[in-house]
């Protein structure tokens, strides 16, 4: 990688999701969202950044051990939103930009600020680049505000945005 060449380009926060149709329980707060959890029949997460994070909201709780029967781990490349969609899951926790397009759930919002917890995509110059003054000028475009409305339609922000 080129030093310094490392170029923020978007934010990705998580977002819960029911079945479509389903009651949508309250995702207010903190305290909401640790409600919910505790009366959900189950609970989907993913192997990313955002699974991480439940695993350590649930141990921060104290609610871990008490939960554990009922909570599925998405394997790697299925969105947890598949999960939700076919009834193997009632609630859903994943990046809102691997929620939002699939069908059959319905996406009830993001994660309340106090634990909100944002992944940021990055890319970067590669040494072996055939073309470096290109890759910088793509990576400058997709940082840019003009990539902006883009990055929401698919349910990201501007990195230097903040949830």
């Amino acid at each position: 990688v080129v030093p310094r060449s490392r170029t923020d380009l978007a934010r990705s926060a998580v977002a819960m999701a029911v079945a479509a149709g389903a009651t949508r329980p309250d995702v207010s707060s903190e305290s909401a969202i640790r409600d919910a959890i505790l009366q959900a029949r189950s609970i989907g997460y993913s192997t990313g950044p955002s699974g991480a994070h439940l695993v350590r909201l649930f141990e921060r709780w104290g609610i871990a051990d008490a939960i554990a029967p009922r909570t599925v781990q998405a394997s790697p490349g299925v969105p947890v939103g598949t999960l939700v969609a076919r009834g193997d899951v009632e609630l859903g926790f994943q990046q809102w930009s691997e929620l939002m397009h699939l069908p059959g759930i319905d996406v009830i919002g993001l994660l309340p600020p106090e634990i909100q917890v944002e992944t940021v995509f990055s890319a970067a110059v590669c040494t072996a680049s055939n073309s470096p003054a290109a890759v910088k000028a793509l990576l400058s475009f997709l940082a840019s505000p003009q990539a902006d409305a883009t990055k929401r339609r698919h349910g990201m922000a501007s990195a230097s945005a903040r949830a």
